[in-house]
């Protein structure tokens, strides 16, 4: 074992002894995938009847009322239970499907009756608050059963449903700015701060998404928190499965050329999940898999091959392909979840799961459309698992550790081998401007990266219910990561006798090739959630601590110590960065239907470490002076993190038990964001740094309004008017308006992503076991782009100052049921896209603000005739699922 080797050995097992020792001298605690039962029993005269028994059927937790009728029960993982009141000489009641929800207080209040016939039980099927006045901000729990029935098949479609959420963005924040979770454990990648995971509906029992201010616990977060709380095995063997097949079709030939046919294997899914009892004591398993393929909507035209050779000098082209159709924007997938779960030991639990992905892909490149063998695929390798241990010390005490290891693989080339002679072979994208306007006649895409995260994580939760009033939190996380990216080889042009060929090379000089870092992550929180009857208060305080354990120049004036006579540079470790962030929330009632709420919070999170950590050797700017050589934007290691206080305030209004609404103000402060600044040196010099300069705001509100079991019907309703603004949309906007000789002075202008207005809509009606049909309305405005008044420099108005059109898309889905002995099943169309929009918030020519037409086609051919400025076609799907009752 060489030196290196061992030293990140080292640093490996001295941050889990480091996190080990923290953990066991802190109190933890937390429930990011359980949730908690309370409520009070009386008897018909409103009298408190203390000592009743409340039990939870089918597992071991339960609790007895005290002197005033209360109870409480934690430690319940979110899903559905039947509860049962049981008290001496009263008739006991048993509460079907109570819900309970992720880190959230499901009540429950009771009155019994005294019992006329010995041994009579009532059975009651619990529904659903229309509003959860237990929440001090604004949060959406999605089970399984309202997943399940709606046009929705990923995560993502699931949380971009959400009011404040838009295409990925929370209430105007930039992309990687939401924690994942995946049960209670984060699943981000801190390379970019992008989830490692693709999750299908088939393995999720519910989705918790904070669009607003969160506690404590959560942490490496700016705009919000998606937890995904995933299903379990039982004591009862089941299973499930679905498959179905599809494509996309439409008869507007213009805009998306090769989809007036349909081909109902475009599309194929198929999915099985497995659980119950593994045959060995208090054991229980779930596994599940899916396989998933996709060809996509852009197809090319294999009219020439990536080997032809074509005489361009004399315009003498030689195709030599098979003119087949063939997609250049494919999606394969293989992904998985396997969890087994012991409770062998009185009050432990001790639980394995693992969940990961494969996928393969390709991005549509409409210059290798005639030559679509030449385009690259990306493959993504992705891996989540470990160990969680559950003690509970007694009804109102339990901890929890959990151990993970979060891979994620992404590799992104043609062929993998750096020599791989078909490299060679076909050689650099050639194509004639006068040919198809440009399109490439030959060769294959020669670029190359990579990029491999590995995370280990420790966390420690510990809850307390302390009385019946005070839930205390506390826990602790630590993140050990290994981090590589960066080009694996090159395929370089080299003059060789003064002829240029292709030759692959390891490593150019002053472009970096693989690297390789080893951040270090710690936090702490703790918190109180203080239920005083209606009245409800979440106080915390987290703690973050972060090590990018890299070196920067401690002088930048002089970078590279390259300037004679100026002062010595020396390479110098980065500083340890350390947060306090504290959050606080409450919601009162104003009557026994209606609550108000505020939330107040402040909320750090590193910038993905890839713009760290990416073109940080500043030994390359040792020529610099001398001017003419482009460096880009150099990586800053030593950045802080970036910050956010946001404030919300809120009012929730029940109207009966099938009517709710809710209104939320928000208002979010951004500073410390990414951005660029530019160093001089001591021979006045300049080169372009990440630093934490930019800035933003935003401000608006929120309605939802829901609708539930009114004649089979259940609608629900929300509208976001929002306001994001801030000096740049992108961290590297600054420098490339610098280099472009414009004004790179900051100025606030609307981000990209600032969609004024927004309204979703669902419509479900529903038979219960017999059939539903379902609907998403989508209507949102355009977000901003910049237009110009002509062409060259200065043709350009004021960047943001346009506005894309206006959207309207609606997804359908309907489904039939039938029950064949212990087998159900049924059968399901849905429609995405159903009246085939062809435009949302994609690319317009930015002299019409129109993504058909420009006011220079001459110069813009290529454009006009590339259908990827289009939002996807109509895609239709026909399908079956199955299981067990």
């Amino acid at each position: 074992m060489n030196k290196t080797v061992k030293k990140q050995t080292f640093h490996k097992i001295r941050f889990l002894l480091l996190a080990v020792i923290m953990l066991f001298t802190y109190d933890y605690l937390s429930a990011q995938t359980t949730g908690k039962l309370a409520g009070r029993v009386v008897d018909e005269n409103g009298q408190p009847l203390i000592g009743t028994n409340v039990i939870v059927l089918e597992t071991t937790a339960g609790a007895s009322t005290d002197l005033d009728g209360y109870y409480s029960i934690i430690n319940l993982r979110a899903g559905t239970y039947k509860i049962k009141f049981q008290y001496i000489g009263y008739q006991s009641k048993v509460y079907e499907n109570v819900r309970i929800t992720s880190d959230q207080t499901t009540q429950l209040n009771v009155t019994l009756t005294p019992e006329a016939v010995q041994g009579q039980e009532v059975v009651v099927v619990a529904q659903r608050p229309i509003v959860n006045f237990n929440e001090t901000s604004s949060v959406v729990s999605v089970n399984k059963e309202e997943i399940k029935n709606l046009p929705l098949q990923s995560l993502n479609e699931i949380v971009n449903l959400q009011a404040g959420v838009i295409d990925g963005h929370f209430r105007g924040g930039r992309i990687g700015e939401v924690q994942y979770q995946v049960d209670g454990v984060s699943v981000v990648n801190p390379y970019d701060n992008s989830s490692t995971l693709t999750l299908d509906k088939s393995i999720l029992e519910e989705v918790q998404v904070i669009s607003g201010t969160f506690d404590a616990k959560y942490g490496q977060a700016m705009s919000g928190v998606v937890n995904a709380v995933l299903r379990s095995g039982g004591d009862r063997f089941q299973f499930s499965g679905e498959i179905y097949g599809g494509d996309y079709f439409t008869t507007d030939t213009k805009r998306y050329p090769h989809n007036n046919t349909y081909n109902p294997t475009g599309i194929r899914n198929l999915q099985l999940t497995l659980s119950g009892p593994t045959g060995i004591s208090n054991t229980s398993f779930l596994i599940s898999g899916r396989r998933f393929l996709d060809d996509g909507y852009l197809f090319g035209v294999r009219k020439f091959l990536p080997t032809d050779k074509n005489n361009f000098e004399q315009k003498i082209f030689n195709p030599t392909g098979d003119n087949k159709l063939v997609p250049m924007q494919y999606y394969k997938e293989w992904s998985g979840q396997f969890k087994l779960t012991n409770k062998s030991i009185p009050n432990v639990e001790l639980s394995y799961q693992a969940t990961g992905n494969l996928t393969k892909r390709s991005y549509y490149n409409h210059y290798f459309r005639l030559d679509p063998d030449g385009i690259k695929e990306n493959t993504t390798k992705s891996l989540s698992h470990g160990l969680s241990f559950t003690h509970t010390l007694s009804t109102s005490m339990f901890y929890k550790i959990n151990l993970r290891q979060n891979y994620f693989n992404y590799s992104d080339y043609k062929y993998e081998n750096l020599y791989d002679p078909r490299y060679l072979e076909a050689g650099q994208p050639k194509g004639d401007p006068n040919y198809e306007d440009g399109a490439f006649l030959q060769g294959v895409d020669l670029s190359r990266f990579k990029q491999k995260t590995i995370s280990y994580i420790l966390k420690g939760d510990f809850t307390w219910q302390a009385n019946r009033i005070h839930l205390l939190e506390a826990g602790f996380e630590g993140q050990y990561s290994e981090i590589t990216f960066g080009s694996p080889g090159f395929i370089v042009t080299t003059n060789v006798n003064g002829v240029e060929i292709l030759q692959p090379r390891e490593n150019i000089p002053r472009v970096p090739g693989i690297q390789t870092y080893f951040p270090k992550q710690m936090a702490a929180y703790l918190q109180d959630r203080i239920e005083l009857g209606d009245l409800i208060v979440r106080a915390g305080l987290r703690f973050e601590y972060f090590d990018p354990h890299a070196k920067i120049p401690s002088d930048l004036s002089n970078p590279a110590n390259s300037i004679q006579g100026a002062p010595k540079s020396f390479l110098k470790r980065t500083t340890i960065k350390t947060a306090l962030a504290p959050r606080l929330g409450l919601s009162f009632p104003l009557t026994s239907s209606s609550s108000v709420y505020f939330s107040y919070g402040h909320f750090y999170q590193l910038p993905g470490l890839g713009l760290l950590y990416n073109n940080a050797d500043y030994s390359i700017l040792d020529e610099l002076q001398a001017g003419g050589i482009s460096y880009g934007v150099m990586g800053n290691p030593d950045l802080n993190p970036e910050f956010t206080i946001q404030y919300e305030a809120g009012y929730k209004q029940a109207i009966g038990n099938n009517f709710g609404a809710e209104i939320s103000f928000f208002y979010k402060d951004i500073r410390d964001l990414l951005g660029v600044e530019f160093v001089s040196t001591y021979t006045a010099a300049e080169y372009a740094r990440f630093t934490n300069v930019d800035f933003g705001n935003v401000y608006g509100f929120t309605i939802s309004l829901t609708q539930r079991n009114f004649g089979n019907i259940s609608t629900t309703l929300d509208y976001t008017l929002q306001y994001a603004q801030g000096n740049s949309s992108d961290p590297r906007e600054t420098a490339n308006r610098a280099a472009a000789g414009k004004d790179a002075r900051p100025r606030t202008i609307f981000f990209d992503w600032d969609q004024r207005h927004t309204l979703n809509a669902t419509v479900l009606y529903n038979l219960p076991d017999d059939f539903s049909i379902s609907a998403i309305f989508k209507l949102g405005t355009g977000t901003p782009y910049t237009p110009e008044i002509g062409t060259g420099f200065g043709a350009d108005l004021e960047t943001n100052t346009g506005r894309k059109p206006t959207y309207f898309v609606v997804d359908l889905r309907g489904e039939k049921y039938f029950h064949i002995g212990a087998l159900r099943i049924s059968v399901f169309a849905r429609a995405f896209n159903l009246f085939n929009q062809d435009f949302l918030n994609g690319f317009v020519f930015a002299s019409t603000g129109s993504p058909d037409y420009t006011l220079t086609p001459e110069a813009q051919r290529a454009q006009l005739t590339d259908p990827s400025r289009f939002y996807m076609p109509r895609r239709i799907e026909f399908g079956i699922t199955f299981g067990s009752k």
